[in-house]
């Protein structure tokens, strides 16, 4: 049965998600989900940002895995508290301290630092802030692309 990507953006509309990054403005962002990359889709939203500035979790639930990855590099997922919609954060610097696979968490906690590791650029750190709809097999690695940016644009300050 095919994700339903309607479901997972009706989802996302009613999840009240908080900026990842303080003092972000709406202006600020740009909607770059359609965006092309090498050989694919971006997506996903950037977040310009210095490296090292703290990274938040954007919705309770949980860490379910710490990644390393060639295009990501240092990279976080989260499920949200429903196990419907897996949020994706890359390119960090370094993770918090204390930071686990399992760990519950909650809309605000610190996850990691900006950063420009995987394929980023090194003279743009940025925070590349993903949102996926989980198919009933609950795979961290697979879903259905949602486009973020209404929901980031909604959690910034105007």
């Amino acid at each position: 049965v095919p994700i339903d990507a309607s479901d997972g953006a009706a989802l996302l509309d009613v999840r009240p998600l908080r900026m990842p990054i303080d003092g972000v403005h709406a202006s600020a962002l740009r909607d770059t989900f359609t965006d092309g990359r090498p050989g694919h889709t971006h997506e996903a939203i950037d977040i310009l940002a210095p490296r090292g500035t703290p990274v938040y979790a954007v919705d309770d639930g949980q860490l379910v895995k710490l990644f390393t990855s060639v295009p990501g590099g240092l990279t976080i997922y989260q499920f949200d508290p429903d196990g419907r919609l897996a949020y994706y954060y890359a390119h960090l610097d370094r993770y918090a301290d204390g930071l686990r696979e399992g760990l519950k968490l909650h809309r605000g906690d610190l996850l990691g630092y900006v950063g420009s590791t995987g394929n980023a650029s090194p003279d743009a750190p940025h925070l590349h802030f993903a949102v996926f709809r989980l198919g009933p097999e609950k795979q961290w690695w697979k879903g259905v692309a949602l486009n973020p940016f209404a929901a980031l644009h909604r959690a910034a300050k105007p």
